[in-house]
């Protein structure tokens, strides 16, 4: 599986899971000098407590466009240590 922006490749992985529609990618697959820490959380009741990333290609700021959860809760284990993005993302195999 492939996510890409603006033509660039965010992250290309054969391992990956997928939650809700949403495929994560382990971290060491993500390309992290395009992503940057946001101050945005959400929680969810069974995966616990998201953290954002803003996603960033060529200057263009795609705000809170990938998230993980690191302190899953026991039932969202699978996704520690993994990278979902969304907003206009796209991921394809």
């Amino acid at each position: 599986m492939k996510a890409r922006w603006h033509n660039t490749v965010l992250a290309d992985s054969d391992l990956w899971q997928e939650v809700e529609g949403y495929i994560y990618f382990p971290l060491s697959s993500v390309r992290q000098a395009l992503l940057v820490p946001s101050s945005t959380t959400t929680r969810c009741s069974w995966k616990g407590t998201a953290h954002y990333y803003d996603v960033i290609v060529d200057g263009e700021v795609n705000k809170d466009a990938a998230w993980y959860y690191p302190q899953p809760t026991a039932a969202a284990e699978k996704i520690k240590d993994c990278v979902a993005f969304g907003r206009g993302i796209e991921v394809t195999d």
